[in-house]
């Protein structure tokens, strides 16, 4: 039986788009308490079901794909410019697919303005009207407001007209930093991106006996397998290490290791990877809030998954993104990168970054030893010592060192040189995931 967190989350994902939403009308309607209500949505606003607005309220929105992360909804663009819903409420669950700045004629504005966009523009009523007509909605900038006839004419048309304090240039600028920081998340891997459906997962009941470990091993050719309660829970998890000397008709509850780790489908894919090399796994279940079981990542999983985005190009580049690409080897030197420090790269007193010094040393270390050991590297401790500033456009020169290596972990020292002097140093103690 669902719980009450489930059936309110359940109740959301049946509303339709647009549906406003409140804490008090779903205790009421599903009889829970208000501190229940209010835990569950939340809940469905970091699902990406509903999205909260000041002084508007909660709403039902559509949830993102994957490949359409790059569009924002107009309930979105409220919250990132601290906007003010002058009309069209209704409308705020809709996703735009372009945004248009108005600083032009009324007819030149009009030949830009499609269907489903935003319209960014100041105290222009005949523009608003004309936008809102073409099927765009209208965000009036620098804090003015509009005529009730333009709001009557949004609520009509079911077409947000929002006002923020804000000039043009902020918010374009704001609105195109929320879509590249989208794309950044997009390239971002989850374990739910790359897991095994639940459809494909095998799985063990409390009240089965080894006897059906040894099928199911036998079926599916994997030694560990979860074990579920009636409601579905995660409550245990069987390997071919505790069924050793055991009879077939030893009850898996038995035998099996409780309180196993588990991972849901929002874990990042370095974090699974840490925990399998960590805790010597093969295979993680994945489960949702309430621990019920939702599938399985195995090593191969994620082995696959970390070759892909290797071979993947770059949307929306990070700052390790960005130090990667500028690595470059130096020819006739055997392990050895140069870089130059970009205005990217530095703090506000002009100096390389300490985060990205850190960084460079990492993926250093990670070429090299991918170079020697075919293995991706999962960093357990990081020590740095710095010399001396790093000025603006000066060309490091990293040289990694493998002090020690083993099978499963990696020892590795960074000496990071402009013209020929070090200027820090780093050492780094690693476990290795090998391909």
């Amino acid at each position: 039986m669902a719980t009450k967190h489930e059936q309110i989350i359940q109740h959301i994902w049946s509303l339709e788009v647009g549906h406003k939403i409140s804490v008090r009308q779903i205790a009421k309607d599903l009889n829970v308490s208000d501190g229940t209500a209010y835990r569950a949505i939340k809940e469905a606003e970091n699902q990406g079901l509903v999205s909260s607005i000041e002084r508007v309220g909660t709403i039902r929105i559509e949830r993102k794909k994957r490949e359409n992360f790059e569009h924002l909804t107009y309930a979105e663009v409220v919250n990132i410019i601290d906007g003010q819903v002058l009309g069209g409420k209704s409308g705020l669950h809709k996703t735009l697919t372009k945004f248009v700045i108005g600083a032009m004629e009324i007819k030149a504005m009009m030949r830009y303005t499609e269907a489903n966009s935003l319209l960014i523009v100041g105290n222009r009523e005949n523009a608003h009207e004309a936008a809102l007509t073409a099927g765009a909605a209208v965000l009036i900038t620098g804090g003015f407001d509009t005529s009730a006839e333009v709001k009557q004419l949004a609520d009509e048309k079911e077409l947000p007209i929002i006002s923020t304090s804000y000039d043009s240039f902020t918010v374009a600028s704001m609105i195109n930093r929320a879509i590249y920081d989208q794309l950044i998340k997009k390239d971002i891997v989850f374990v739910g991106d790359i897991a095994t459906s639940l459809d494909d997962t095998y799985y063990l009941n409390s009240s089965d006996t080894i006897l059906q470990w040894n099928m199911l091993n036998k079926k599916s050719e994997h030694s560990r397998f979860p074990v579920v309660d009636e409601t579905f829970r995660v409550v245990g998890i069987v390997s071919a290490r505790d069924i050793v000397g055991r009879d077939d008709h030893t009850p898996v509850t038995k035998v099996m290791t409780k309180k196993p780790l588990v991972v849901t489908a929002k874990t990042s894919l370095a974090s699974v990877s840490h925990t399998m090399i960590w805790e010597g796994i093969e295979v993680i279940p994945i489960v949702d809030q309430d621990s019920k079981l939702q599938g399985l990542v195995s090593r191969q999983d994620v082995l696959k998954a970390l070759q892909q985005i290797q071979r993947q190009p770059q949307v929306g580049q990070t700052i390790d993104d960005l130090i990667s690409t500028s690595l470059e080897d130096v020819n006739g030197e055997e392990d050895t990168y140069q870089t130059e420090v970009t205005p990217q790269m530095t703090n506000p007193l002009g100096t390389l970054s300490y985060g990205v010094f850190t960084s460079i040393i990492s993926t250093a270390s990670s070429r090299l030893m991918m170079k020697r050991k075919k293995a991706d590297l999962v960093i357990e401790n990081i020590t740095i010592y710095f010399n001396k500033p790093v000025q603006i456009e000066s060309i490091l020169t990293i040289k990694p060192k493998l002090l020690d290596v083993g099978r499963v972990y990696a020892k590795i020292e960074v000496d990071v040189l402009i013209k020929q002097k070090i200027v820090g140093k780093g050492l780094i103690m690693a476990q290795l995931m090998n391909r």
